[in-house]
């Protein structure tokens, strides 16, 4: 499988503009991400504690679940070279083990003294939203670029 990653340069983007990324978290991703950042919150690691809770199962970490926008706006709107200043996040629902969250990132607001994008970003499980925030990036000027025209970047992966 390959992925194909689009550089847009500030010039390029558009209010209204979209991209997403999606991607189905499995037990092994809420394992690793413990074991990465060392949060090991019985809620997402723990059956016999889960079940006890409001959620009765385990569910996915919210940051991890909001990873995914990081990987919409490096990999598809901006795209690489887009630096990530800020993010807001309002956690709506919980995300169960095996649920296909879809970030999406939209163009809301360009501010041309600094390259500056606003971006809303939500992801989704299905038509449910589970997390909306507001992203803020710097997005390199072609301009600045020296001419370069726009770079397709293609990445194999497993």
């Amino acid at each position: 499988m390959t992925n194909t990653l689009v550089t847009h340069y500030f010039e390029d983007l558009k209010v209204g503009m979209s991209g997403s990324f999606a991607k189905t978290l499995s037990e092994a991703d809420v394992e690793a991400y413990a074991g990465i950042t060392g949060d090991f919150n019985p809620l997402h690691v723990n059956r016999e504690y889960a079940e006890q809770t409001m959620f009765k199962h385990r569910i996915v970490h919210g940051l991890l679940c909001a990873g995914l926008i990081s990987s919409a706006l490096g990999d598809r709107l901006p795209g690489p070279g887009a630096i990530y200043m800020s993010q807001t996040l309002d956690f709506i629902a919980p995300v169960a083990f095996e649920d296909t969250v879809t970030a999406t990132v939209t163009v809301k607001e360009l501010q041309p003294e600094h390259h500056h994008v606003v971006m809303t970003t939500v992801c989704t499980v299905g038509d449910k939203i589970v997390i909306s925030g507001e992203a803020l990036l710097k997005v390199q000027s072609r301009i600045s670029a020296l001419g370069h025209q726009t770079t397709t970047h293609v990445l194999a992966s497993a």
